[in-house]
């Protein structure tokens, strides 16, 4: 590793640390409202730490079909030019887990001149921020990482401790928490930009609802279907972008380090982490000479990378909420033993067979263990029975814009191209060495650029 790492360490704990100030302050300003509050805005003040925005609390049913009572107070940020020439550009942050309001500093400066053109709507989705469902151990084990693979003991004990809960957290009732405050901004369209898994919400929020969207703009793209390959398309996105940075020996390197240590769903996650960070893969910690030491028996390197990623990781749930995570995905998608419905003992052989099936060469350079061992299978495996979220249907019929970067394992640039065949007004950019969330990570502003012209045009 080289001495940049400790650099390295250090800013990601300072942005820890200022992003935990901005959710107390946010916290501390969000006054409670009682369940008997109607739907709509509430408690309107400024928003601390961010000139021109007022921020609210937006009161929404626990269950958008009024079966069980109860009800939820989520966070809402709006600048203040209400009169605004394009309308209402909602931004949705990512996860699942990610609370929206806390990143306004971040995502005001990531937006140039629809700031002028848009009034700008952030809000915290059900279950983050000081709404996160906090299931300790789940996520001491997983922090901010989908794939690290977590114990099965920690996923049942935050299932059992949402309970009946658990089903009101889907990304249906995202979605009818959206129509709740586009009727209490008071507007009959808006446009949106989606952000990592804030594209698929904005994705099923276009199907539902496809006469209230003006534009959509996708930033590293999650598919619309709620389908898992296993990991399929991240082993064949590893692949792809280690040849980029190192060339077929790197990739090489990596098949091997998998089948001698048995580390695949490890790599996977650090890897996939190191996108995100640095997706050069040379300057936080050298990938390259990592993977090199350890085909030829030196594994220190390695232990000490793994260790660091795992410190990159801890997150605590205001930031990015496990439970809220495993409640989402696990409901949302679909994996080789059904839905969430599917009792749980049937769910391993069921998997079994569906890794078995799995041809060789799809899963290099990792193998089956890391297709049946990630932390997206780990953390829905054991996850209590619990209703599925509807399938989406119908088309998306907003014009809308993907953005994706070509060395993003988080989001990997397979899936963008998977969901743009779903769009019949689609159009992708492809952001050249940029790793996940182009808008405001990537050292070109060539995303950035996209976006905006996409909005202003």
């Amino acid at each position: 590793m080289r001495s940049d790492t400790q650099v390295m360490i250090r800013s990601v704990r300072l942005r820890r640390a200022l992003a935990l100030t901005v959710s107390a302050v946010v916290a501390a300003c969000s006054s409670a409202v009682s369940s008997g509050e109607p739907a709509g805005l509430h408690d309107s003040r400024a928003c601390p730490g961010v000139t021109g925005y007022t921020c609210s609390t937006l009161v929404v049913p626990l269950d958008h079909s009024g079966r069980q009572k109860g009800s939820l107070n989520l966070a809402v940020a709006a600048s203040n030019n209400t009169k605004a020439v394009r309308g209402v550009l909602l931004v949705l942050t990512g996860g699942p887990g990610q609370p929206g309001v806390q990143l306004l500093p971040r995502i005001s400066a990531m937006l140039g001149a629809e700031q002028s053109a848009y009034r700008i709507v952030v809000y915290d989705q059900r279950g983050t921020g000081a709404g996160a469902l906090g299931c300790k151990a789940l996520q001491q084990a997983m922090g901010s990482s989908d794939l690290y693979p977590p114990p099965a003991s920690a996923v049942r004990a935050c299932a059992l401790k949402l309970g009946d809960r658990r089903r009101f957290f889907g990304t249906d009732d995202v979605v009818a928490d959206m129509e709740d405050l586009r009727n209490a901004l008071g507007v009959d369209r808006w446009s949106i930009d989606g952000i990592s898994y804030g594209t698929y919400v904005g994705e099923r929020y276009a199907l539902a609802h496809p006469s209230r969207v003006s534009k959509l703009v996708l930033d590293s793209v999650v598919p619309q279907t709620g389908e898992t390959d296993l990991g399929v398309a991240e082993f064949a996105a590893t692949a792809r972008v280690l040849k980029n940075v190192c060339g077929t020996r790197c990739v090489s390197d990596l098949a091997t380090v998998v089948r001698k240590q048995h580390d695949g769903p490890q790599l996977l996650d650090a890897l996939t982490l190191m996108s995100i960070v640095d997706p050069t893969f040379t300057s936080a910690v050298d990938i390259p000479s990592v993977l090199r030491d350890a085909r030829q028996g030196n594994t220190v390197p390695l232990v000490r990378t793994l260790a660091l990623v795992r410190d990159w990781s801890a997150t605590p749930s205001d930031a990015l909420d496990q439970g809220l995570h495993a409640s989402t995905i696990c409901a949302d998608w679909r994996y080789p033993w059904g839905t969430s419905a599917a009792p749980l003992a049937a769910r391993k052989a069921a998997l079994a067979r569906a890794v078995a099936r799995i041809p060789a060469k799809s899963l290099y350079p990792f193998d089956r263990a890391t297709a049946a061992g990630n932390g997206f299978v780990r953390q829905c495996l054991p996850w209590s029975p619990t209703p599925a979220t509807p399938p989406p249907s119908g088309r998306i019929t907003a014009p809308t814009l993907l953005v994706n970067g070509d060395r993003d394992l988080s989001t990997p640039l397979e899936w963008a191209r998977s969901e743009l065949k779903l769009l019949p007004k689609g159009r992708l950019v492809v952001v050249p060495g940029a790793g996940h969330s182009t808008q405001a990570r990537a050292f070109s502003d060539v995303g950035r650029q996209a976006v905006a012209n996409f909005l202003l045009q």
